[in-house]
């Protein structure tokens, strides 16, 4: 069997994996954030913070309550590495410093999870299943709590509440994400990767030197890490480490956890606002992205020519020969179209137009099917854009789910799509004009600006991953790419919960033979073409410098 033949089973087994937990996994999310019953463990929760788990809120209390957690949650995190020399289970690791202990907390907390150290060298057991794993959980829960709130802004009217944030956030992690990850790690632990908390061992010599591993609960960790879109390894090869991903079928299993929940929660949108058509087309406008990226990538990295390829089967370096072409392509186009980040090869050794797909995945906003959450909110606020674009085109009022699209409406949402623009180019511009952060590249030329491109792109989008050539441990890019991992994260939730506020507030319009029909193929069309159209001419200039300069090149 030649390996693009294997390539295209392994997609098709991937799709229909994803096809048959659709439906029962995002109706059973929509009845766990529509359930009025709070179970036992849960009411424990809410006295032990204060909560009241029936309380609405308005978007700017469900804001206040989003920030808050998140700022104590990274304050308490920044402690814990600061203070790890002193903690049992350290492996005799030192204290983390300041501004890595910074960049490491918001990363986390943001759902990012940039690493700009070896976690096997820097982190011991308590601040990795205490603080990073724990992370894992509720980053995610946060993403989908306002994914919610959002979708509430949809389907209620007349009315500015959105929800309790608490009972969001206490339900996704308990219901959601933590019975899934169980199973999760117990399908990784018997495809190999380890479980435990053992120490430091020589395994043997290396170069004339001695090997050193330690171990850790790493298939507990690596199961969250990927529902949960986070993607923070235990070990720096992440994925790619035979620890965390031993086999071809762990592999395609990592792929299916990173794209599980967002793609279902296209079924829990539909479920929530009365209409199911509305959800498949949201989801088929993810699934035409994500296919075509994967088709791309598959090919670019195929078919590269060249002597060295063609005995290789394909650009192998920077690969696992046990993940091969197709299974690298897969997993490097799942974690870039979602707000995963973790890697089973390094991408700064793709073929020049694939390291560009794996770049404009990330710039497209990740919402294809995006992070857990954070792409079914994303995705519906360029759903906003496509309507009122086609409102422009036939001189009507846009409405989208039964709602008006004035002028406070479009604005909110058009200043959600420029923040990350904003911070991406504005920092790259910035990291380029001056001498120092330049030290950090491992190449020069169209390479080299891919690489600041795309670790600022990688932390504004709240992804995480690395062209893994770029040196990001220096005090200027732990402290920029942590602001614009906060900034990225932060900012744009301010604008989806205002806009859910201010839908909510509407008395619903009546259709008529002239609203335009959002749950027909058209649309998905028309959306697809509007998030092509809308990331192409924001990030064509910076992508013609680098990824796109190298791939003409070569």
């Amino acid at each position: 069997m030649s390996s693009q033949i294997a390539g295209v089973l392994q997609l098709l087994a991937l799709i229909t994996a994803l096809a048959l937990v659709h439906r029962p996994l995002g109706d059973y999310m929509a009845k766990v954030y529509s359930s009025e019953r709070h179970y036992r463990p849960e009411r424990w929760i809410y006295r032990v913070i204060g909560a009241d788990p029936a309380a609405e809120m308005r978007w700017p209390a469900y804001l206040r309550a989003v920030l808050a957690f998140s700022a104590v949650s990274v304050l308490l995190l920044y402690l814990m590495q600061r203070v790890q020399g002193s903690l049992p289970g350290s492996l005799g690791f030192s204290s983390i410093d300041p501004d890595q202990a910074f960049n490491t907390a918001v990363s986390f907390v943001a759902n990012t999870n940039w690493q700009s150290y070896y976690g096997e060298q820097a982190m011991g057991h308590v601040v990795q299943t205490g603080g990073l794993a724990v992370q894992n959980f509720v980053s995610a829960a946060v993403g989908m709590a306002v994914a919610v709130a959002f979708v509430r802004g949809f389907s209620r009217s007349r009315t500015g509440e959105l929800g309790n944030f608490w009972t969001d956030l206490v339900r996704g992690t308990i219901r959601i994400l933590l019975p899934i990850s169980v199973i999760g790690a117990v399908v990784l632990v018997a495809c190999g990767a380890i479980q435990n908390f053992s120490g430091i061992h020589q395994v043997g010599q290396f170069l004339g030197g001695p090997q050193e591993w330690n171990g850790g609960a790493v298939a507990s960790q690596e199961a969250i890490k990927e529902l949960g879109t986070n993607g923070g390894g235990y070990f720096n090869a992440n994925s790619a480490h035979p620890f965390e991903n031993p086999t071809p079928l762990s592999n395609l299993f990592e792929i299916f956890l990173i794209l599980l929940i967002p793609f279902a929660l296209t079924r829990t949108f539909g479920r929530m606002v009365g209409s199911s058509k509305q959800g498949y087309a949201i989801l088929g406008a993810m699934a035409v992205i994500w296919v075509g990226f994967t088709a791309l990538m598959m090919w670019t990295e195929f078919a590269h020519r060249g002597p060295a390829f063609e005995i290789a089967g394909g650009a192998m370096e920077g690969k696992e020969t046990r993940f091969g072409i197709a299974g690298s392509s897969l997993f490097a186009v799942a974690t870039t179209l979602t707000s995963t980040g973790a890697v089973n090869s390094f991408h700064s050794s793709y073929t020049g137009f694939g390291g560009g797909i794996t770049m404009l995945g990330m710039q497209l906003g990740e919402i294809a099917p995006g992070g857990v959450g954070s792409g079914l909110y994303g995705m519906l606020i360029m759903a906003v854009i496509a309507v009122f674009i086609a409102g422009l085109m036939v001189g009507r009022t846009p409405e989208y789910l039964g709602k008006k699209i004035g002028t406070r409406q479009i604005k909110l949402a058009a200043c959600y799509i420029l923040v990350t623009p904003a911070l991406v180019l504005g920092f790259t511009a910035v990291a380029m004009a001056l001498p120092t952060p330049a030290d950090s590249m491992t190449n020069t030329g169209a390479h080299g600006f891919s690489e600041i491109l795309y670790a600022y792109t990688s932390g504004a989008n709240n992804n995480g991953s690395a062209f893994a050539g770029l040196n990001a441990d220096t005090p200027w890019f732990n402290t920029t790419i942590g602001i614009a991992m906060a900034l990225g994260r932060f900012l744009p939730m301010v604008f989806v919960l205002a806009l859910a506020g201010s839908l909510a507030e509407q008395q619903p319009v009546p259709t008529t033979t002239g609203t335009l029909r959002t749950d027909k193929p058209l649309y998905a069309g028309l959306l697809v073409g509007t998030i092509l159209t809308v990331t192409g001419l924001t990030y064509f200039p910076a992508l013609a410098l680098g990824p796109l300069a190298e791939g003409l090149a070569s």
